[in-house]
């Protein structure tokens, strides 16, 4: 159980240093295949399902099932720009060249998509503080919070040639790391 809160601890919060390199060495060889696959393939067109992993899809679902939570809280997440923006630079790896640019690029875009979030929070927290009857703290904490799960899941589910339709490259068809 405890090395179970240990992982959880390392997916769910933004990683230090040590954890880093951990997971600079366990997902290099992915990007590697991503870059030598990717040599000489036609990027696919950008298409986007908001926020991956079912979160803007969730969202939707609640708010046609609830009218009054779509009302409240509107069809998609507030933050969705956000995840727009991030499926941006892992539909083509970034841009990168290299497996090194390519992990570096990855780690940008997944901190660049906490701080938007988390930045979501801060820009609106006195207008949705009266809008959901909260105080401006309370709308910021959630936000990190949402911010942090979010950087967890990117950062564990969003690999290199994964076979998931929100990894990495994903605009580059056929990428597997057994190729």
């Amino acid at each position: 159980m405890q090395a179970l809160s240990l992982t959880l601890l390392l997916v769910l919060l933004p990683l230090p240093a040590m954890a880093q390199d951990l997971m600079r060495g366990f997902e290099m060889p992915g990007h590697r295949a991503l870059i030598k696959q990717s040599k000489g393939v036609e990027l696919t067109a950008f298409e986007t399902d908001g926020c991956s992993g079912g979160l803007s899809a969730s969202w939707r679902w609640v708010a046609k099932q609830f009218p009054q939570v779509g009302e409240l809280y509107e069809e998609h997440p507030p933050w969705e720009y956000c995840c727009v923006t991030h499926d941006r630079a892992y539909h083509n790896a970034g841009g990168a060249v290299t497996a090194e640019e390519s992990y570096d690029a990855r780690l940008l875009a997944d901190d660049a998509l906490h701080a938007c979030v988390a930045e979501h929070g801060d820009r609106y927290a006195e207008d949705y503080a009266v809008r959901y009857d909260m105080t401006p703290e309370q709308i910021r904490t959630v936000h990190v919070i949402t911010a942090d799960a979010m950087y967890g899941a990117v950062r564990f589910g969003g690999g290199p040639c994964s076979g998931l339709p929100w990894r990495w490259g994903f605009g580059y068809p056929g990428c597997s790391v057994l190729k």
